[in-house]
C-alpha cells in the first residue's frame, strides 16, 4: 500500500505540474516549455517531503504551493505580477475544489472493508477523474477569462479571486477532520456540496466579468462613434464655411482685378503689391493643405497634418478620391481619422526619425489606400477599436483590410469597392 501510495502522489504531482502550468500558460497566451513542467514537477516533489518532515498541512501548505506556483509564473513564464497572482490563485483553487469533491464522493461511496487491488483500482480511477474535472473546469475558466490583451479592472477580479481562495482555505481549515475521512456521511455531503456550489459561483462570476468588460467595450465603441459622428458634422461644417468663402472670393474675383487695374494704371505699385498679397493670403486661407477632391477629407486631413507637426512627425500624402463613388463621406472620415491617429501614436513612441506616408490609387475594381507610418519594434499590436471601425467600413463596401509589421515599418492597407470604381 505505501508504495502504491507514493506512486499515486507522484501521478498526482506530475498531474497537477501540468494543469498548473497549462492554465497559467493559456491565460497569457504563453505555452510552457517542457523543462517548465519537470522543473515545477520537482519542485512540488520537494515541497511535499518538506511538508511531511515538519508536519506542515492545511491551510500553510497550500499557501505555500501558491507562492511556488506564483514565483514559477514570474521568472519562468515571464507574467507581469497582477496576472500571475491571479491565474495562481485561481489554478489553486479549481485544483483544491475540484480533489475535494472527488475525496468527499470517495469516502461517501467506498466501503471501509474495501481493501487490496480493488481499492488501488478504486483510488487510481479517482485520481484520475479529480484531474479530468480539474482540466474541464480550467477550459471552463478559460472560455470566460483571458489576459492575452489588456484586461481592465483586474483588481476587481483578483478581489473576486481572493474571495473565493479564502473561502476555500476555510473550508480546508474548519472541515479538514471530515477530509481524512473522520466525519460522517451527511458531513462529508454538506461539504461536497459546499466544494461544488463555490466553482459554480466562481463560474458565475467569471461570466459576470465577462459581460462587464462586454458592457465596458460596446460603451466604449459607442462613444467613439458618438466622437467620430460629431467630428464629421464639424468637417462637413467647415467645408461649407470654406465653399462658401471660396464662392465668394471668386464672385469678387473680378472687382479685386479692377482695383489692382486702376493702382497700376495711377502707378502705384507699392499699394498694387500690398493689396496683391492681401489676395494671396486670403487665397491661402481657402485652400487646403491636402487636396485629395474631397473638401470634408480634406478638413480631416489638415487638422491631422498640424497634429502630427505639432509631435516632429514628417508627412507625405498622395491620395486623389474617386469621385460619385458611392461611398459616404462619413465613412471616408472613419477610415481616415482612425487610420491617422493610430498611425500619429505609434510614430509619438519612436525616439529617432518619425514619419507618416499616405498613398491612394485605383487597383481593377477596388480603391486601394495604404498608411504607413514609423514605429517602435515589436509584435504585431492587438486590433483596437479604431482597426475595427475601419474593417467595418471596408467589409460594408466589399473590400477588407491587411495590416502588416516590420521592425519599425506598420502598414495599414485598405480596399474598398464602390458603385463606380
Amino acid at each position: 500500500m505505501d508504495w502504491f501510495m507514493l506512486w499515486l502522489d507522484g501521478l498526482t504531482f506530475a498531474g497537477f505540474s501540468i494543469i498548473h502550468l497549462f492554465f497559467v500558460g493559456s491565460l497569457v497566451g504563453k505555452r510552457p516549455k517542457y523543462w517548465h513542467t519537470v522543473g515545477y514537477f520537482f519542485l512540488l516533489c520537494i515541497l511535499q517531503a518538506f511538508c511531511v518532515t515538519f508536519q506542515i498541512e492545511g491551510i500553510l501548505s497550500i499557501m505555500i504551493e501558491l507562492f511556488l506556483l506564483y514565483g514559477v509564473s514570474c521568472f519562468w513564464l515571464g507574467n507581469r505580477g497582477a496576472v500571475c497572482g491571479i491565474s495562481s490563485i485561481l489554478a489553486i483553487y479549481v485544483c483544491q475544489l475540484s480533489f475535494g469533491m472527488i475525496n468527499s464522493l470517495e469516502i461517501l461511496l467506498i466501503p471501509p472493508d474495501f481493501r487490496g487491488w480493488k481499492l488501488y483500482c478504486v483510488l487510481s480511477l479517482a485520481t484520475v477523474t479529480a484531474f479530468g474535472l480539474c482540466f474541464g473546469f480550467c477550459r471552463l475558466v478559460l472560455k470566460y477569462l483571458s489576459f492575452k490583451e489588456e484586461t481592465p479592472h483586474l483588481r476587481l477580479l483578483l478581489l473576486s479571486g481572493l474571495f473565493f481562495f479564502s473561502a476555500e482555505l476555510y473550508i480546508v481549515q474548519t472541515a479538514y477532520p471530515y477530509i481524512s475521512g473522520d466525519g460522517g456521511i451527511g458531513e462529508q455531503f454538506l461539504l461536497f456540496l459546499l466544494q461544488a456550489m463555490g466553482l459554480a459561483a466562481f463560474i458565475c462570476t467569471l461570466y459576470a466579468y465577462q459581460r462587464v468588460l462586454y458592457g465596458l467595450k460596446a460603451q466604449a465603441a459607442l462613444d467613439s462613434l458618438t466622437q467620430e459622428v460629431k467630428a464629421q458634422k464639424r468637417y462637413v461644417g467647415e467645408a461649407q464655411k470654406r465653399y462658401d468663402k471660396t464662392m465668394a472670393f471668386r464672385h469678387d474675383i473680378k472687382n479685386h482685378f479692377s482695383v489692382l487695374h486702376g493702382l497700376l494704371t495711377a502707378n502705384r505699385v507699392e499699394e498694387a503689391k500690398d493689396y496683391l498679397k492681401k489676395m494671396e493670403t486670403a487665397e491661402a486661407e481657402l485652400s487646403f493643405p491636402c487636396q485629395t477632391k474631397n473638401p470634408v477629407v480634406d478638413i480631416l486631413l489638415g487638422e491631422k497634418l498640424e497634429l502630427a507637426k505639432a509631435w516632429g512627425i514628417g508627412w507625405e500624402t498622395f491620395v486623389l478620391l474617386p469621385q460619385n463613388s458611392g461611398i459616404d463621406d462619413f465613412d471616408w472620415c472613419v477610415i481616415f481619422a482612425n487610420g491617422l491617429d493610430n498611425a500619429i501614436e505609434a510614430s509619438k513612441k519612436v525616439n529617432g526619425e518619425r514619419w507618416i506616408k499616405m498613398k491612394g490609387e485605383r487597383q481593377g475594381d477596388f480603391y486601394r489606400l495604404e498608411f504607413k507610418n514609423s514605429c517602435v519594434p515589436g509584435p504585431m499590436p492587438p486590433m483596437g477599436t479604431g482597426l475595427s471601425n475601419i474593417k467595418s467600413v471596408a467589409e460594408k463596401y466589399h473590400g477588407a483590410i491587411l495590416t502588416e509589421k516590420e521592425e519599425h515599418v506598420f502598414c495599414l492597407n485598405v480596399l474598398l469597392k464602390g458603385e463606380s470604381l
